[in-house]
């Protein structure tokens, strides 16, 4: 859905695009109708940089339990004072936003939000809150137990075919990937961001049969979410080496949002 607000020029056909997104275009991943999935927002927070539109994103934290050390988008679980519906939903993105990065919410204008999407690793039900990033406030981290690092990266980056690859999850799924600069950016967020590009008129052809395996260490921080051993860690980070050279060997196709 879309809320009525005034937005610029460039965020007018992300804005239509998002009006009656189907959620399936948006992943084969939708929450299932079952109580202990856990209701979540993320801010997909955009605004008008030096050299074009920019999204803000963060490193999480190395130390989490799940998900460590990915790139992501500000946002997290909600709580019983953001209250129900789509107000509640935005006001958890902002909320959550605002503890990660510092960010002042009175300079954002939330323009739309998509259907709710599954993150079976963790159970959540996430709603990407999209946003107008009208008066950009200072960021960085606000608590290094949560954050690592947060940044500002331009959708032309992100459009780029030569920062676009495809990565092997290790549940041997694979999706879109990115690399900008040291960022290696995959799993939710990077097939957010696709579908980003492609609804706001910014994706550009790209291979997908290129694909560049997770640094050793993403992959061992993935492993250990789902309860590793050190040494099956270990062994599954080879597999992940070996699965990138046979995909890209083979030349196989990614798919949708992980």
């Amino acid at each position: 859905m879309t809320f009525d607000v005034e937005i610029p020029d460039w965020l007018h056909p992300l804005a239509k695009a998002s009006d009656d997104v189907d959620p399936n275009q948006l992943s084969r991943f939708l929450p299932p109708d079952d109580p202990s999935v856990r209701k979540s927002a993320v801010l997909i927070l955009l605004a008008e940089g030096n050299d074009g539109p920019e999204v803000l994103l963060t490193e999480r934290a190395w130390t989490l339990r799940s998900h460590a050390g990915q790139m992501a988008f500000p946002g997290g679980g909600a709580d019983p004072e953001d209250g129900t519906g789509d107000e509640g939903l935005v006001r958890t993105a902002l909320r959550e936003a605002e503890e990660e990065t510092g960010l002042d919410p009175a300079g954002v204008v939330p323009f739309s939000i998509w259907p709710a999407l599954w993150v079976p690793v963790s159970n959540f039900g996430v709603s990407p809150v999209l946003a107008w990033w009208r008066e950009p406030s200072p960021v960085a981290v606000v608590d290094p137990a949560e954050v690592a690092s947060v940044h500002e990266v331009p959708i032309s980056a992100l459009a780029d075919p030569a920062n676009r690859i495809s990565c092997v999850h290790p549940s041997g799924f694979t999706g879109p990937a990115f690399v900008v600069d040291d960022l290696y950016i995959w799993g939710f967020t990077a097939g957010l961001l696709d579908k980003l590009l492609l609804l706001g008129g910014w994706r550009r052809d790209w291979d997908p049969s290129v694909v560049v395996p997770l640094p050793d260490r993403l992959v061992e921080a993935a492993w250990r979410s789902e309860g590793r051993r050190p040494e099956d860690v270990r062994r599954m980070t080879a597999i992940e080496h070996d699965l990138g050279g046979e995909h890209k060997a083979h030349g196989d196709k990614s798919e949708g949002v992980e």
